[in-house]
């Protein structure tokens, strides 16, 4: 009988993300990223994590990369139309985002009105 491996928890394990590109390029990022300061490491973890969570810079770029060099799977008026959709629910937010004073005065006014609750 063999003994029974437990699976590793999902999101535990490391995995190795790589990609190849030019000697001059690899040249330059490194050259870049001692400039700033950053390994490469920790630029391309931040550049992922950025994309994972919809940073709004990172999501124009990528937009623009994408119009500019036909990538995805999207056209150029519906990447348009999305970057839109999202600025309006920003403002959207924006207007109805209720502060701590606000939240309290609607309660007050609530149990003014309604002293049984």
């Amino acid at each position: 009988m063999a003994k029974s491996m437990k699976e590793p928890k999902y999101g535990t394990m490391n995995k190795k993300v790589i990609f190849y590109d030019t000697d001059k390029r690899f040249a330059d990022l490194k050259i870049r990223l001692q400039h700033d300061g950053i390994s490469q490491a920790q630029f391309f973890r931040g550049i992922v994590t950025g994309y994972l969570m919809q940073d709004g810079d990172i999501l124009s770029y990528v937009n623009k990369l994408k119009a500019s060099k036909n990538i995805g799977n999207r056209s150029k008026k519906s990447i348009k139309q999305e970057k839109e959709l999202i600025n309006s629910g920003k403002e959207v937010l924006d207007k109805l985002a209720l502060g701590e004073d606000e939240i309290e005065n609607i309660f007050d006014i609530l149990e003014k009105q309604n002293p049984d609750l």
